[in-house]
């Protein structure tokens, strides 16, 4: 199970103590003077690993003429969070997810201690003629997780992305000679054909999956406008009978859930789910790029062949959706004032097809940046992944606006209201009426 799949999670209800307050940010037209600086650099060391930041933190070296000190660690939340309460020798920037184990970013955020870097975007990338906002993906900057304060102003920048959607059995589906549904009217047509065959349509590891699989689904049913207004925690949008479609769509999946899915939707059991697909018990499970390389030990049918897709269309003219997961750059209120224009050249540099090439091949990191699938290799199993968006799927981000705990409420945990009801919807414990009515209910509480 990978921590890229609770992103959202930790920017919805924000619950850390409070650590420091204030941002801010100065736009300049010219780049920063580098000259005899340090430019301090401290992150995860994740699953990318570190040699892809070494590459590029060298490269920048050489461009600025500046030095750069790298501090990767695994718990770097634990070892920064001192260090920022004290103010002193606070890194000039930070790779750490929201969302990440410690909880450091969610705090940052919480607290307004993270710099508004939206003239980011006007910047011109360092060794290129282009500009960041010219450079990037559409729709990575406009989320809660790139701006999460609903105030149109940029505090993370997106890095390092994967796409999500629906894993299947590519060679099950050739040697029945079926079509991957791309419309739900279609998907459920071929639930009755496996039904016939003693095969599951769907299946899913978690609740928790849902965060992703429910984000896209709702960008299907009423559009990028509404949904960002739905993250918003807007009671009107949230009873738009397009949401309310989109409920229904999951709750008819119960008459096509794979028999033992529930019982096993657990952290004990969730990867006996993720072999229904393997074992071809099931056609569909909700999943992220991570998932092959977790089961790559796992047994397998004969001519079993990874196959990937966006969702399902709501409708034939409509659009397909595939929700897209990023990690985070940012600069602390509290690092240097002498160095945030450095910090965000740093910053925009990461954007450049230089940099997007060294992170890739040196760890396998895929930037949001207009060229950077062009970099993936043919026998990367990765092509497979982002390639939905090349076939015409559009990507969507996932994660509520910050808001503050509300007591006795739980929205969107994996166990909370909006996802961890689908086990009672899937062994028809409650109806789909009841889980959206609570959800309405709930969404009321955090709508000011």
């Amino acid at each position: 199970m990978n921590t890229k799949k609770v992103l959202s999670l930790g920017l919805s209800v924000l619950m850390c103590g409070t650590l420091l307050a204030g941002c801010g940010g100065n736009k300049e037209e010219k780049g920063a003077d580098a000259s005899g600086k340090t430019l301090k650099i401290a992150g995860l060391d994740g699953g990318y690993g570190t040699k892809g930041w070494e590459a590029v933190a060298k490269k920048f070296e050489e461009l600025k003429g500046c030095k750069v000190e790298l501090q990767f660690e695994k718990n770097i939340a634990d070892t920064l969070r001192p260090v920022i309460t004290s103010g002193k020798d606070v890194p000039d920037v930070i790779y750490l997810s929201i969302g990440a184990e410690g909880g450091l970013t969610d705090t940052l955020v919480k607290e307004k201690a993270i710099t508004d870097i939206s003239s980011l975007l006007d910047m011109t990338i360092p060794g290129e003629k282009g500009t960041v906002k010219e450079k990037i993906l559409p729709g990575f900057t406009d989320s809660f997780t790139s701006s999460p304060y609903s105030d149109g102003k940029l505090y993370l920048a997106p890095i390092n992305y994967s796409p999500c959607g629906l894993f299947y059995n590519a060679g099950l589906f050739k040697s029945k000679g079926w079509e991957v549904p791309k419309t739900w009217d279609e998907m459920f047509e071929l639930g009755e054909k496996a039904k016939k065959e003693g095969i599951a349509l769907f299946t899913y590891p978690t609740t928790g999956y849902f965060d992703a699989f429910f984000s896209a689904l709702l960008n299907e049913a009423v559009g990028p406008e509404k949904y960002n207004k739905l993250m918003n925690y807007d009671t009107a949008t949230w009873k738009d009978a397009g949401v309310k479609k989109a409920f229904d769509t999951v709750g008819k999946l119960a008459k096509y859930i794979e028999k033992n899915t529930v019982s096993n939707a657990n952290k004990e059991g969730f990867t006996k789910n993720q072999q229904l697909i393997l074992d071809n018990k099931a056609l569909f499970c909700p999943n992220g790029t991570w998932l092959p390389g977790e089961m790559k030990d796992a047994p397998r049918a004969k001519g079993f062949e990874w196959g990937f897709t966006a969702l399902p269309k709501l409708t034939a003219d409509g659009d397909a959706y595939s929700t897209t997961f990023s990690e985070q750059l940012y600069i602390p209120t509290k690092s240097n004032k002498d160095n945030k224009e450095l910090a965000k050249e740093f910053i925009a540099y990461c954007y450049s097809d230089e940099a997007a090439k060294l992170f890739y091949e040196n760890g396998g990191a895929v930037m949001p940046t207009a060229n950077a699938t062009a970099l993936i290799k043919d026998d990367d199993a990765n092509k497979l992944f982002y390639s939905v968006v090349e076939k015409g799927a559009k990507t969507n981000p996932v994660g509520f606006a910050a808001a503050d705990a509300i007591e006795g409420v739980d929205l969107t945990s994996a166990d909370g209201i909006l996802y961890g009801t689908v086990n009672s919807v899937m062994t028809g414990k409650k109806t789909v009426d009841q889980w959206y009515d609570a959800v309405i209910k709930a969404v009321q509480k955090y709508d000011k």
